[in-house]
């Protein structure tokens, strides 16, 4: 990025910052984890529903419709380990901070969808000059600490980052002065790194997600008969992923407490040609109940125990290691918070869990407590499970700061800078160009 801003995420407090410190408590990994956090993946993945198309016949598809919509050549690429998998490295384009263009301030959310491939909506635009009209080129910039007041018409100086210049599509008083405006307010014309977005039309055969989220389901890897759970399905990715391993064969269940977020599983799940899953309004924090012996593939939790063969728990977490991050401001109150969450949610799963069995357990962010104190935990806990070895491994190795031994570090995924260091001649790394993610696999060895 270019521009005002830092080298690393701006906290809103210091003590959060110090938080987050103590818990990795080394401070090389610490300074540079938050370097790499404040940029953007340069590598768009795509998941390819080899269901619906060849793998052949999907690149064929991608680089037509990118030829169409894109003025800049992309490259496309199939990943050569994952073979469902379509990478497009993004393009770094040099684009020098303005000196006199008019200036849209943008919150941090629409900031970094921006760096992912969007285009700026209505709802994202925090200031912009009086006489903004539609066609006016204009400078984005991010707000860093979340300063600016929406509706802001003088020049906004505090503390920003430059992410590249748009054309207004709609003027000042369309956006801020019309109710519910929600189209796009500023197309990007050449954001300092440009990925590429997908069109509604091509999510039949693509699924724009980052690469550990497809990782993942590789290494719960469901075979055609399988039951399998996912506790924390929304918005369908990897559960949908999950269906097509097995060839929309067997039962997945899919489970979130939001109707909105169901409402959206199914919707992706019929768009791809979906249907052995089945989903569920419930709280997968009370999905166990001791009584029941409800047959899995026509019942309604909670179930009985030992039910499932696979269970995937993506447990809601402080996602600190989405990608790029302009602000963290989360409270120390909440940060703490999802530990005992995903701790009542991992019970249930050890509980639901089948001997013999695979649990695969992953968050999208970079603390110990979350990740690697959580498995401590689950192994003192759970003594009916044991960590195993994942297949595919891209990641590297967990982070020391519990008990567990060097061997049990080994079997932990953790995706950080680490995966992008190159080691001699191997190019490899930058196909694993990605945000901060952790994964770790059990099997249930016997009845708990």
């Amino acid at each position: 990025m270019a521009g005002e801003g830092s080298i690393s995420p701006y906290f809103r407090t210091e003590s959060l910052k110090n938080e987050l410190g103590i818990d990795i408590d080394n401070s090389q990994y610490f300074d540079e984890i938050l370097k790499w956090l404040s940029n953007p993946p340069l590598l768009t993945v795509v998941r390819v529903n080899t269901n619906q198309i060849t793998m052949e016949n999907a690149q064929k598809k991608l680089k037509n419709y990118l030829n169409l919509e894109y003025p800049r050549k992309f490259t496309i690429q199939q990943h050569p380990l994952l073979n469902d998998i379509l990478v497009i490295p993004s393009l770094k384009i040099d684009v020098q901070a303005p000196k006199n263009e008019p200036e849209v301030i943008v919150d941090i959310h629409c900031g970094a969808a921006i760096l992912r491939g969007a285009h700026i909506f209505a709802p994202g635009v925090l200031a912009a000059p009086a006489d903004l009209k539609a066609g006016t080129t204009v400078s984005v910039y991010v707000d860093l600490k979340g300063k600016c007041r929406k509706g802001l018409i003088t020049k906004f100086d505090e503390l920003k980052t430059f992410i590249g210049y748009g054309t207004a599509v709609l003027s000042r008083k369309h956006i801020f002065t019309q109710q519910n405006v929600k189209g796009i307010a500023v197309k990007m014309t050449e954001p300092v790194c440009l990925c590429p977005s997908l069109d509604s039309s091509l999510l039949k055969y693509f699924f724009l997600q980052n690469l550990p989220s497809v990782i993942c389901g590789h290494v719960l890897n469901p075979e055609a008969n399988h039951s399998v759970l996912d506790m924390c399905a929304a918005p369908g990715g990897k559960t949908i992923h999950l269906a097509t391993i097995m060839k929309n064969q067997g039962r997945i269940i899919a489970l979130d407490k939001t109707q909105s977020k169901i409402d959206r599983i199914i919707s992706n799940a019929e768009n791809c040609g979906v249907t052995n899953i089945k989903t569920h309004v419930f709280d997968s924090t009370k999905a166990v109940d001791s009584n029941t012996t409800k047959a899995v593939d026509f019942c309604d939790p909670p179930f009985s125990p030992e039910t499932f063969d696979r269970i995937l728990l993506d447990a809601p977490c402080s996602g600190l290691g989405q990608r790029p991050q302009f602000r963290i401001d989360m409270s120390i109150s909440q940060l703490k918070s999802y530990s005992s969450l995903q701790r009542k949610l991992f019970a249930n799963a050890a509980q639901l869990l089948k001997v013999g069995g695979v649990l695969v357990y992953s968050t999208c962010t970079i603390t110990i407590a979350e990740n690697e104190r959580l498995v401590e935990w689950a192994l003192k806990t759970f003594p009916c499970l044991q960590l195993i070895p994942q297949v595919p491994y891209l990641g590297k190795c967990g982070l020391d700061g519990t008990s567990l031994t060097e061997k049990q570090l080994q079997l932990l995924q953790r995706f950080d800078f680490r995966c992008e260091e190159k080691v001699g001649e191997c190019q490899q790394t930058f196909l694993q160009q990605t945000v901060g993610f952790f994964i770790a696999k059990f099997v249930k060895l016997k009845s708990s």
